[in-house]
């Protein structure tokens, strides 16, 4: 069995962030050389979120409403106890939950055996930092 293992790191210069990380994931899977297996990508912080869905922006927009009215953004202690520790992102730990640390796509061919519209997104609900994503092939 052949592997290959690389990090991306990303400082999304707002809080809350989507990036289409496809390309990259397409290229690692290109440079591996493995024809049949699988790709795991995943979120190595536990403030972002690597998810699968389409790229529209208007779908993306509807995600960050839609997170905001779940687990809304407030430093004050008062609102969430995770925030007594000193932190004042509780919210972005919830959103993070919510969209997933990772994903596993199929490699068939030596490409990602996706359907229809799909694409691999990092998610940032607490971002102005860097943080990294774990790609990890395995295959033949």
């Amino acid at each position: 069995m052949k592997s290959l293992t690389e990090y991306l790191t990303f400082t999304v210069p707002s809080r809350v962030g989507f990036i289409n990380i496809t390309p990259q994931v397409e290229d690692a899977v290109r440079r591996s050389g493995i024809k049949e297996g699988f790709v795991l990508c995943n979120a190595m912080h536990i403030t972002a979120s690597v998810f699968i869905n389409d790229d529209e922006s208007g779908l993306h927009e509807d995600y960050k409403r839609w997170l905001e009215k779940l687990a809304p953004f407030d430093g004050s202690p008062k609102t969430y106890q995770h925030n007594r520790t000193g932190e004042d992102n509780a919210d972005a730990h919830m959103k993070r939950q919510v969209m997933g640390r990772e994903v596993v796509v199929a490699v068939t061919d030596g490409r990602l055996d996706f359907g229809p519209w799909e694409q691999i997104f990092y998610g940032e609900f607490d971002g102005r930092r860097p943080k990294r994503v774990l790609i990890k092939v395995l295959g033949e």
